[in-house]
């Protein structure tokens, strides 16, 4: 009679808080959590029996910030990453166009302008679409192009028209407008569009699931649901419960609301309270999938140069970006989101917005203080030194995407020059600071893969070969601790998640080399074996030899057709 769920012998450890690192031992998995190890599980009887072939485990990887549904979508929508100029861009529009009906929208997305050489031109789109309403996605989902029938539906074309708050329709000095929409613009072309239907979003977080099931993920946090810049749907967490329930979701979730979507609520208490229908907040639900924080956009991108930045932009020294809405009305919403029991997480691109997140933090602890309350600061891409104590003393966690440093490094040094290079994407000095960096993608912005984010955390190269801030960089051991205990513990779940002691939950990845031990440069190459979430294979190499894995490789070839 079965004693385990699982039985897997014969690997070795290399993440933390597992047992003893190096040596070949086994692991027991019974109701979907870890048991024991080594000779306390070796010869118990298994309903499964997993040979690990001398392979490394570690605790499952986490991605504390992306954007799934987003990257889900785009894979079924024009690749715009792969053109290398606007010329093979406009080609790729008229060879979508011509397998679609008059009417039907074309939709691309990730292309970079700065690989282009420029954004596209609504009258070029017009030429290649044949007159079909096109919409092309940025890489940093801060911007936007379109052509000439979409701007006229959204009454954009003349230059006096009105403009969302905290958007912008690029225009040139004669009032044209190209076509490129900024920030809060973009919701003209959402607006037209509508909500991604149920189905639709049901899909893309299928396909996004299986990819990140083969990267060795079994925890992300979805940035952003229900409205702001990257919303999709006002019933957005329904695609994610219908995926969860037809077991097409290989990843645990944290869904994090925009902030636009919270509601003024009458809680009994005398003031205002911040939160869905039902006063739901932070936490609702269960291991698999639950409400995380609340989302709230402060500035844009180094990208687009929109980041609320101190000191002018070294190729426009005319501006120093822009907050996405004043900044006291920003202050006085999370405020109000903190006293209701949300945690906070603030885009926070430049050095300017840091300081609105921080002021805001200080406020709500001062006024309602909650211990351990773990607000983040996502990206955290420009941070000053006088900043970081003031980071560490209010307990924020930095929320950082190490391969944009590779993806889109060049891009953002031109922005920032030399001089503030080393506060760029830090690691090295919230570490010193005595803060806690958990790994993150902003998939699809950047490289989703987390090894890929561990390599980039080691490196700190640019896709061109330059080192940004060699001196934040940190070595192989911290970087896999980014992406799990870390990751864990910045999403309040590492009492569950991130180790493989007992009692945690049965997240697991195989790989073919230890990502602590290997050359900084083959950290992207090692292989992804197998991944186990919750004691479930979700995931099998080709490579991960042995018959006895075939009925795993049979369920999720089943389940991917």
């Amino acid at each position: 009679m079965a004693i385990l769920d699982v039985l897997l012998h014969d690997f070795r450890t290399c993440g933390p808080g597992g047992p003893e690192d190096g040596a070949r031992t086994a692991l027991g998995v019974l109701h979907g959590r870890i048991v024991g190890h080594g000779d306390d599980v070796r010869e118990l009887a298994a309903t499964t029996v997993v040979d690990c072939q001398g392979a490394y485990i570690s605790p499952g990887f986490g991605d504390a910030h992306n954007h799934m549904v987003w990257f889900g979508l785009s894979l079924v929508e024009i690749d715009l990453g792969r053109c290398q100029t606007l010329s093979s861009l406009y080609d790729a529009v008229a060879e979508r166009a011509r397998t679609l009906h008059a009417k039907a929208w074309v939709i691309g997305a990730g292309y970079d302008h700065t690989v282009l050489g420029g954004h596209p031109d609504r009258e070029q789109l017009d030429r290649a679409s044949g007159g079909r309403p096109v919409w092309l996605k940025h890489r940093s989902g801060h911007q936007c192009a379109v052509s000439t029938v979409v701007l006229a539906r959204a009454g954009a074309l003349d230059s006096d028209a009105p403009v969302p708050d905290g958007g912008i329709v690029v225009r040139e000095r004669d009032g044209r407008a190209t076509g490129v929409l900024r920030e809060n613009a973009q919701a003209l072309v959402a607006r037209q569009r509508g909500p991604v239907p149920l189905e639709e979003m049901v899909d893309a977080i299928a396909r996004a699931s299986r990819i990140y099931a083969a990267e060795g993920l079994t925890h992300v946090v979805e940035c952003g649901i229900g409205g702001g810049l990257v919303g999709r749907s006002p019933v957005e967490a329904l695609a994610y419960q219908v995926a969860r329930d037809e077991g097409r979701l290989h990843v645990r979730v944290d869904l994090m609301p925009a902030a636009d979507v919270l509601q003024t609520l009458d809680a009994g208490t005398g003031e205002e309270w911040s939160g869905l229908d039902l006063g739901l907040r932070t936490g609702f639900g269960d291991d698999r999938l639950r409400l995380g924080p609340v989302k709230m956009w402060l500035d844009g991108s180094l990208v687009g140069r929109t980041a609320a930045v101190s000191g002018p932009f070294c190729d426009d020294s005319r501006s120093c970006g822009d907050f996405v809405a004043d900044p006291e009305r920003m202050l006085g919403q999370l405020v109000a989101a903190h006293r209701a029991g949300w945690r906070l997480a603030m885009h926070a691109i430049g050095d300017r917005a840091v300081d609105v997140a921080l002021d805001a933090v200080e406020a709500a602890q001062r006024s309602h203080p909650r211990p351990d309350a773990r607000h983040r600061l996502e990206h955290a891409a420009v941070v000053r030194p006088d900043q970081l104590p003031r980071l560490q003393a209010a307990g924020v966690v930095p929320v950082p995407q190490p391969r944009f440093l590779h993806d889109i490094g060049d891009t953002m040094l031109s922005a920032l020059g030399p001089d503030r290079a080393d506060w760029m994407y830090r690691h090295r000095s919230f570490l010193d600071a005595g803060l806690r960096v958990p790994g993150s993608s902003d998939r699809p912005v950047a490289a989703g893969a987390p090894l890929l984010g561990m390599q980039s955390m080691v490196e700190r190269s640019s896709s061109s070969g330059v080192q940004i801030g060699p001196a934040e960089a940190v070595d192989g051991w911290t970087a896999l601790q980014a992406y799990t205990v870390d990751e864990a513990w910045a999403c309040h779940d590492e009492m569950r998640r991130g180790g493989l002691s007992r009692g945690m939950l049965a997240d697991l990845v195989l790989l073919s080399e230890d990502p602590a031990s290997v050359p900084p440069a083959q950290i992207g190459q090692i292989d992804v074996l197998a991944t186990v979430l919750g004691g479930v294979v979700t995931h099998v190499s080709d490579k991960f030899g042995g018959r006895h894995l075939d009925p795993f490789r049979e369920r999720l070839r089943e389940e991917a057709t």
